[in-house]
Parts: structure tokens; C-alpha cells; sequence
């Protein structure tokens, strides 16, 4: 039911083409549809395709098939893959992720580095103090973030969470050493362009959303304190960790081809997230995780 206190124009579902669908995905897809029926939001579909590494024509598709199988709807967005290779991909949007580089490049906002992941998980980085040439071949650029600055992240229902950005995200990568944008930064100026206010994620992002709203804040994109964040639970295996799209047994497109239904599949989200009750739609398993959130 519309909750009248509660009002939104946009929220998304933007999954990334990496892997094929899982049910972890899934849970997502399903409180953002039922958030957004809840507060008049539409709903818009971004495939989050700026890794080129690891996006994948198949997974593209394998994103339109699951969303269809399950029926959750959406209402702005490509409708199939052609369509989204047309004119959604995020390489559409290049020229507004290289507007926002330059503008921290220009004002001396990032600064390169050439670590390897070793060194970095070593904690043994002095790039900042190389100042390397930003220009240079297989450099990152990584922000100049501010620990003591104050972030204010707006909840769902209005609630305002002060808090700071957490050491693990200091300095974090804006844009790649393969000379693409980097998602904390394709995130915040994709949600701005599609005037989303409202964006629905899982927990484990908590993180990025800090993270996104400093590096909003630095690019002077104030209309970015104005979205509101969800963030839930997640669907974790029996080992305590969190879905990855490598794990093939949980993967939508492997129960499709057992000859699961889409009410089998809400009904074994609803089991492993330890609903007792009978669940046979998006709209149902959605519901009760809400209001037990």
C-alpha cells in the first residue's frame, strides 16, 4: 500500500553484467520495487556496464530474462539489449564521467597512483607524496578525501545519519588505471542525470554510500544530498558470506533451468532469510522483509 508520508520520483535497479543473476540480486530488485510502489516512485533500469573487463553481452540478457521471469516491473530503461546497447550503456555517458574527472584533476583534487593490489593490501602506498603524473600509462586516480569532514545521509523515511567516511575508504579510486571511471564515480553522476532520489542497496554498501557523498560534495553536486538510502539485508550462504554471481547453484538462470517457477524462487529467498510463511510473489516476500527491516 502507498504509504502518503513517504514520496519519491525515481528509484533504480542497477545491476552490473558481470555474472549471471542471483538471488541475492533478487532480494534487491524486490524491496526496490516494492519501496517504490510504496511511495509512487518509477522505476528506472541501469545496467551498469563500465567495467569492460568483465561485462558480458551474455549477462545483458541473462538481466532482461530474470527480471521478466520474476515480473518485476520497471519503467524507464532499455527494454531489451539492443535497446540498451543503443543508447543506455554507460559509455553513452562518457563524456559526463570525463567532465567530472576533469573537474578533480583541474583543481587538484586527485592525485596518481601506480601501487599493485599487493602493495595497497600491505598498506604501503606513498603515491600521494610521488605526485606522479596523472597522465601517466597504468596510474589510478584516486581522491584526496577528507576524514574529518561531516556526511549527512538521508534514510527512507526522512531520518538524517551523521556520521564520517570510514579509514577503508580513504582515498579511493575515481577513475582506473584503464582510463575508465571508477563506480563510486559513475554511480553518483548516473543517479544525478536520471534524477533518481531514492536508491535502495544492500548493506555491504554502506561504505560506497559514504563514499559517494563526499565525492559529491568535492564535485559541488549538492542536489546529491536530496536521494534517500535504503539500505538491507543480505542473502548469505551457509558459510556466513556474502552471494557472489560465481556461485552457479544460487544463480536465477540455473533455477530457471531446473525448472524452478518465480514463486519457487521467492519461496527459497523467504526460507533462507527465515520467513516461515507461504511467499508467492515479489510484492509478498518484499513486504514482510520491509517491515521486519
Amino acid at each position: 500500500m502507498p504509504d502518503p508520508k513517504v514520496k519519491y520520483n525515481k528509484t533504480r535497479i542497477a545491476p552490473t553484467p558481470s555474472g549471471f543473476l542471483h538471488t541475492g540480486n533478487v532480494l534487491s530488485f524486490t524491496i526496490t520495487a516494492a519501496l517504490a510502489k510504496q511511495s509512487g516512485a518509477k522505476i528506472l533500469l541501469r545496467i551498469d556496464d563500465i567495467d569492460r573487463a568483465r561485462a558480458d553481452k551474455q549477462y545483458v540478457q541473462d538481466i532482461f530474462d530474470t527480471l521478466k521471469f520474476l515480473e518485476i516491473p520497471w519503467d524507464e530503461g532499455p527494454q531489451n539489449v539492443k535497446e540498451f546497447e543503443d543508447a543506455y550503456s554507460q559509455l553513452h555517458r562518457m563524456a559526463l564521467y570525463n567532465e567530472a574527472l576533469n573537474y578533480l584533476k583541474d583543481n587538484k583534487l586527485v592525485y596518481a597512483c601506480n601501487c599493485s593490489r599487493k602493495q595497497l593490501s600491505e598498506s604501503i602506498c606513498h603515491c600521494y607524496e610521488k605526485q606522479l603524473s596523472l597522465i601517466a600509462n597504468n596510474v589510478s586516480w584516486r581522491l584526496i578525501t577528507r576524514p574529518d569532514e561531516q556526511l549527512i545521509i538521508k534514510g527512507y523515511k526522512g531520518k538524517l545519519i551523521q556520521t564520517l567516511l570510514p579509514a577503508e575508504m580513504n582515498n579511493f579510486v575515481v577513475r582506473k588505471k584503464d582510463g575508465f571511471p571508477a563506480y563510486q564515480l559513475t554511480s553518483v553522476i548516473d543517479d544525478l542525470y536520471f534524477g533518481v532520489d531514492l536508491v535502495v542497496r544492500g548493506e555491504d554498501l554502506w561504505h560506497s554510500t559514504l563514499a559517494q557523498h563526499q565525492l559529491a560534495i568535492t564535485l559541488g553536486k549538492d542536489d546529491f544530498n536530496n536521494i534517500a538510502f535504503y539500505h538491507h539485508p543480505l542473502i548469505k550462504n551457509s558459510a556466513g558470506n556474502k552471494l557472489s554471481k560465481s556461485a552457479g547453484s544460487t544463480s536465477v538462470k540455473y533455477l530457471r533451468e531446473q525448472g524452478k517457477s518465480a514463486s519457487d524462487v521467492y519461496q527459497m529467498i523467504a526460507a533462507i532469510t527465515g520467513i516461515n510463511e507461504r511467499v508467492y510473489n515479489w510484492e509478498q516476500l518484499a513486504g514482510i522483509i520491509i517491515n521486519k527491516h
